[in-house]
């Protein structure tokens, strides 16, 4: 038996891709999405020419009670901080995956730790935060190691949401984030003009970028101060995981998740190993802790775990053995 960690960006990303390549698994503490410090993770894999970060572990929401949540002062300073970490450890290829941010400051925190300053129309430089970007007078990028320009950046991104809009960062997901429409009406003209400012200082073009919505606005970040290239999120962890060096002789793939449903075709991680594994025509089983609608229209079997959901909850691992194993027996027999 072969085992591939797979994971499509979001929490779970660098452990997933650490332990595929036996990596190293780094922590340190950084900027919270409040500046109160936290422990932040990130990996180094293939030898230490490239690491894998995931801007959950510092600027998740996740990290804040919900009390505590505020899409205008919450910033991606401390991903950005993790991005330099990883890079002063001379990598030349970053995976990044972008999932489950408390954010909406288009990643501008995370260009302020990389060295960009985004000054107002004094020459200071702005506070965290989404809502300060509306005074986004000019980005000085003077500051920046120019050794970021040898390292190529690659970015888990499973939504095609654009920055702005009424399909926008702000308006899709800002209310997960303690957003009230007078928020999100103030926060998606901020990230407007950012984007003009972007386009006018770093001469690249953010706003209608699918996927620049992602994270707050943390694809277009990415897009704007690191030249980022945006991937499908389950495709670019599977394919960085080493799923299709070990399906060459399989006989059988089993795969899963949570709760398995419509949405489980729609890019996420199970959905690309079965793409991947019925390429190499190796049948697939999916095993799942629950099912939910649409789950039929996977075009795979589908096992459900039996036993009552706080019995399974407590002691997941025993009982994803047993199914797996019952699996293999019927399958393969």
């Amino acid at each position: 038996m072969i085992e591939v960690p797979v994971a499509d960006g979001g929490e779970g990303t660098v452990d997933a891709l650490v332990a595929a390549h036996h990596g190293e698994r780094i922590e340190l503490t950084v900027n919270g999405p409040l500046g109160d410090p936290v422990t932040a993770v990130y990996g180094l894999i293939e030898g230490g020419r490239s690491a894998v970060v995931e801007l959950a572990s510092a600027s998740g929401l996740p990290l804040l009670p919900k009390e505590r949540r505020d899409p205008r002062v919450t910033t991606t300073y401390g991903f950005g901080q993790v991005l330099e970490a990883a890079r002063r450890r001379g990598i030349r290829t970053l995976v990044a995956g972008i999932g489950g941010s408390a954010t909406n400051d288009g990643g501008a925190g995370m260009g302020q730790a990389l060295g960009f300053r985004l000054l107002d129309a004094r020459g200071d430089d702005l506070p965290p935060g989404g809502a300060a970007l509306a005074r986004l007078a000019r980005i000085d990028a003077s500051g920046v190691d120019p050794g970021w320009r040898k390292v190529r950046v690659r970015v888990a991104c499973d939504v095609t949401n654009p920055l702005c809009g009424p399909e926008g960062a702000t308006a899709v997901y800002g209310p997960q984030k303690g957003a009230t429409p007078e928020m999100i009406d103030e926060l998606d003209r901020a990230l407007a003009h950012f984007a003009d400012v972007v386009a006018r200082d770093l001469r690249k073009e953010v706003r209608d970028v699918p996927g620049a919505g992602a994270a707050g606005g943390t694809g277009a970040g990415l897009l704007a101060f690191l030249d980022a290239e945006l991937v499908r999120g389950a495709s670019l962890i599977v394919e960085a995981s080493g799923l299709d060096r070990a399906l060459p002789g399989a006989r059988l793939v089993v795969t899963g998740e949570g709760r398995v449903d419509r949405q489980t075709a729609y890019g996420k991680g199970p959905s690309e190993v079965m793409r991947r594994a019925g390429a190499a025509g190796v049948p697939v089983v999916l095993i799942a802790g629950s099912l939910g609608e649409g789950w039929e229209t996977l075009g795979a079997p589908v096992v459900p775990l039996e036993g009552d959901p706080d019995e399974l909850l407590a002691r997941p691992a025993e009982h994803l053995e047993r199914a797996a194993s019952r699996v293999a027996q019927e399958m393969l027999a």
